[in-house]
């Protein structure tokens, strides 16, 4: 067994670096080579890195650089470990609001710990999911993905693992980087420029003192230029058969117009048309395909694939010793961030006033003739509306971060300690930056007869613009302030060596609020003398001002049970305070007084680790703990208001006697959607989630060329908070009655019928899984040869929830439309041959049943033998699977100049064709989430350090 002789003064956090499971791990090295104890993270323990007994996945600068990505969440795509994050594709309409999110093992994003050097970053939410968008990568010197549970060190949200972000440090060069990335097409370049330079070595003058600025950019790429993606309507074949995805919407140009009357019996009914078709005989203007009685829109013909983004980052360090036993470091952060995502023009549904002119001149001349009694009663006339001449949607989502971190670290009388403060911010704006219009400037328009909503596109662009809105919806702000403190020293000796004690408290306070601007909230109580709406997009918001306070202390033995086997244990006891919430609204929207709201929590959790090298050649690691998450702050005090729009459903309201049957819209259509929190108390209340966490591995290297790893885990979690699916409630309207609502819209000016979703301790949840990591290395005539082959295995993915029963998710589109995939895996071989390295890398997703419809979802049409399309029908298909490789080449061209250059999707494969219309984004016939919509990609990068 390997014995610490010199405790490293200059290295308090490295990893493992080499292979991915953490076994060969790089070590410290002083002066005259001894081998020192770091610490690695999920262990607060200093150890020889050899001795890890977690699964912890490594990327070193190298494998940074030889991945060929240019930020940091796109180096987290490349981890065969991560499903289920959030994209930039994402923001394009689909929930995304800017964020890109790190989440191991599908679990999700807000069970998965983002650490900057070992501490918390302010996260994007009222929870703890950080938006990797705002670290730049430039600064960052290796990775370490723990894929195991570790909250009785960092804290109880990290159930599925943690991802700790290295920055660099101790460095005296100047170092110039830059790089161009250009896709086959024109959209989607992206490029980058870093300088960072350092001063003094902390070892040789006591001192290191380092910069660096960074900034990168991307440009937007759309739909229309690819073939996948350029159209909602796309032919293709399954299961033998001709079919056509027909994904249209009924909000037109020219517009469409839904009526719904009541009949002389007193039974309601509805139609719905296009006053242009019927007068004209066809469809008149872009992107418009005759549904019947209606012309519908291709929105998804005027997207984004991917958004255009912006960096702009700094990163500081400082770090001086005080004496040969402490150290004082500080650092700091900031980058501004901004996602701009533009989609479809603004698509909206508008009260028609029997009594206007529009009235008389479009609808009253057609009812008739498609079927309306002339002693029916209309009750209401909906404009569907696509406002092309206003220009698509756009929302500019910007992030500016502040971190800041500073403390001493040492040692005292054998005791190894470390104080910290941080210090975190972030602020996001969400600003309109084309497309949305005020709704009282639209209707001060329509009613002065200078835009008219039934005719076609193309000549109202002047019109329009005067009524397009250039304001801040909502300003987002998150912060927290913590304080930790922890130590590690030698409790005892045991037979086979000395047993090893750590203890650490932390302090967090964390703040969330959100300023939604007078159009975000609409006319509501707070501003009943406010009358306007945003045209295209939601009303109804309401402001938030939370905090709560948290406090957890751990303590973490190793235990030495014989020479060739460590036992590990640790616990944690976490206490939250009830959320104060500061804008306290009733459920009928009024304002009053601030108070507490849910329920304080607290808990205690444990983890046994064991590793055991019953030979050199072969290494066995477990482990097993427990663990529990506090909900969210606006799980508890988030108003209920306005959630956007619902997937397409049937009416769940069948009951003609029903008040609310008059509401339905006609066939398949959206709804309106309703969020917020669940702030009861008591037996009402949320109460944490809680997980058990299990992982076994093993490691054999038969020869020193070959290793082998592989790690099962198992994560189980109760008491999981979630909302009921849209599917559910729509599809169960008798169970869920109550969610079923009826909702003043006020940008229709009308009352429309919407579920209303809030979170409950409803689901239990199961995954399973084996990682594996293998290498091979050798020395070749040509160079040193490298192979190494990483990926994930999904044994179990499944949910439980009431009504849908138990779902299992593992290769398959859900009813919360993600897909867990069977298999992720990542093979790279590389040569290096002293002054170039050449790699090959081929990355494989495994396929998965697609989206599944009904005939009624009207989304998939038959394809009939003559060519022409047919009515709409169910439909059950299988999404393929998905290659690609990449090439990379790197040239050490002198001591100080590195070039590499790379193609990305060498053989250019398209992404994998899918029918679904739900998930992230808003584009058809491929999922962004999973795939990479910019085809083959050749890029450059240059590195020079002075």
């Amino acid at each position: 067994m390997m014995v610490e002789t010199v405790m490293s003064r200059s290295v308090r956090l490295i990893c493992a670096s080499g292979l991915a499971l953490g076994m060969h791990t790089a070590m410290a090295q002083s002066t005259d080579a001894s081998i020192q104890r770091v610490e690695i993270t999920g262990s607060s323990i200093k150890r020889i890195s050899a001795e890890g007994a977690l699964p912890v996945q490594t990327l070193t600068k190298a494998q940074i650089e030889q991945s060929g990505a240019s930020s940091v969440a796109d180096l987290i795509a490349t981890l065969p470990s991560m499903q289920g994050f959030t994209t930039s594709s994402m923001s394009v309409n689909g929930g995304g609001g800017g964020l890109q999110t790190a989440s191991i093992h599908a679990i999700g994003e807000g069970y998965t710990l983002v650490l900057l050097n070992g501490r918390r970053l302010a996260p994007s939410t009222s929870g703890s999911t950080v938006n990797l968008a705002s670290i730049p990568l430039a600064a960052v010197e290796r990775v370490e993905i723990l894929t195991d549970g570790a909250n009785t060190l960092y804290g109880s949200d990290a159930i599925a693992g943690v991802v700790n972000f290295i920055l660099k440090k101790n460095q005296q060069d100047a170092v110039v980087e830059a790089s161009y990335n250009q896709p086959r097409s024109s959209g989607g370049a992206t490029s980058t420029a870093s300088i960072s330079k350092g001063w003094g070595d902390l070892e040789k003058d006591g001192f290191n003192v380092l910069l660096s600025v960074a900034h990168d950019e991307s440009r937007a790429s759309w739909a229309k230029d690819s073939d996948f993606s350029q159209s909602g309507v796309i032919p293709f074949y399954a299961n033998g058969k001709a079919y056509s995805l027909y994904q249209l919407s009924s909000n037109s140009i020219p517009g469409t117009a839904t009526v719904k009357y009541t009949k002389a019996d007193g039974s309601a009914s509805s139609v719905a048309f296009s006053p242009n078709l019927l007068a004209t005989g066809s469809c008149n203007g872009a992107n418009l395909f005759k549904v019947g009685n209606r012309c519908l829109f291709d929105y998804a013909a005027t997207v984004q694939n991917t958004p255009a983004l912006k960096r702009d980052s700094g990163f500081g360090s400082f770090n001086y010793k005080i004496n040969d036993s402490t150290n004082f470091f500080a650092e700091a952060m900031i980058s501004s961030f901004s996602n701009l995502a533009q989609y479809a023009p603004p698509a909206q549904p508008l009260g028609l006033s029997k009594s206007s002119p529009l009235y008389a001149k479009y609808i009253a001349p057609y009812l008739a003739q498609l079927g309306v009694p002339s002693t029916a009663t209309v009750d209401s006339v909906t404009m569907n509306l696509r406002l092309a001449d206003a220009g698509g949607r756009a929302d500019e989502y910007k992030t500016i971060a502040k971190h800041l971190a500073f403390g001493v670290d040492g040692s005292f009388k054998n005791i190894d300690y470390r104080a910290a403060y941080t210090h975190s911010e972030n602020k996001q704006t969400d600003t309109a930056a084309g497309g949305y219009m005020s709704l009282n400037a639209f209707d001060a328009l329509v009613a002065a007869g200078k835009f008219d909503p039934f005719a076609p596109a193309g000549t109202s662009q002047a019109v329009l613009a005067s009524a397009v809105l250039h304001n801040t919806f909502s300003v987002t702000r998150s912060k927290i302030d913590m304080l930790q403190a922890s130590a590690s020293a030698e409790a005892f000796k045991l037979p086979a060596g000395p047993a090893m004690l750590a203890l650490g408290a932390d302090f967090t306070k964390q703040t969330y609020t959100e300023e939604p601007d007078a159009y975000s909230q609409g006319e509501n109580k707070q501003q009943p003398d406010f009358t306007d709406a945003i045209v295209g997009g939601g009303a109804g918001a309401l402001p938030v001002d939370a905090s709560r306070k948290n406090w957890g202390a751990y303590g973490e033995l190793l235990l030495p049970a014989l020479k060739n086997m460590d036992l590990t244990v640790s616990g944690r006891y976490d206490d939250f305070s009830a959320v104060t919430n500061n804008k306290n609204f009733d459920s009928d929207g009024y304002l009053i007084a601030p108070g507490k709201q849910g329920e304080s929590a607290s808990k205690a959790t444990y983890k046994l680790a064991l590793r055991w090298n019953p030979i050199d050649q072969v290494l066995i690691r477990g482990s097993y703990g427990t663990g529990f998450k506090a909900p969210s702050m606006t799980s508890i005090v988030k108003p209920l208001v306005n959630g956007g729009s619902s997937q397409f459903h049937a009416c769940p309201i069948t009951n003609t006697s029903d008040a609310r049957y008059k509401l339905c819209n006609p066939g398949s259509s959206e709804y309106g959607l309703l969020s917020g929190g669940n702030a009861a108390t008591g037996a009402g209340a949320l109460r944490p989630e809680q997980s058990k966490q299990a992982t076994l591995g093993l490691r054999v290297e038969p020869i020193s060329s070959v290793s082998l790893g592989f790690d099962w885990w198992d994560v189980k979690l109760r008491d999981q908070i979630q909302t009921l699916s849209e599917d559910l409630v729509f599809n169960n309207p008798a169970v869920y009655d109550s969610l079923l609502r009826v909702y003043y819209d006020p940008i229709q000016k009308q009352n429309v019928l919407v579920a209303a979703l809030t979170p409950f301790n409803l689901a239990t949840s199961h995954y399973r899984g084996i990682d594996w990591d293998h290498s091979y290395k050798t020395n070749t005539a040509l160079g040193k040869f490298n192979l190494q082959w990483t990926g994930t295995y999904m044994l179990k993915a499944e949910q439980e929830t009431p009504g849908t029963g138990l779902e299992k998710n593992i290769g398959r589109f859900n009813s919360y439309s993600e897909v867990t995939f069977r298999v992720i895996s990542k093979l790279t071989a590389s040569l290096n041959t002293g002054r170039f390295i050449n790699s090959l890398t081929a990355n494989y997703h495994s396929g998965y049943t697609d989206q599944v419809y009904n005939s009624d979802d009207s989304v998939v049409r038959e394809v009939l033998a003559d060519g022409t399309l047919g009515g709409y029908v169910p439909i059950t298909r299988q999404v393929s699977s998905y290659t690609t490789f990449d090439w990379q080449t790197k040239a050490q061209l002198s001591k100080n100049f590195t070039l590499t250059g790379g193609i990305k999707n060498l053989a250019d494969i398209a992404p994998p064709f899918t029918i679904r219309n739900a998930g992230g984004g808003n584009q058809s016939g491929y999922d962004g989430r999973y795939t990479d919509p910019l085809g083959r990609q050749f890029y450059l990068n240059a590195s020079y350090k002075f």
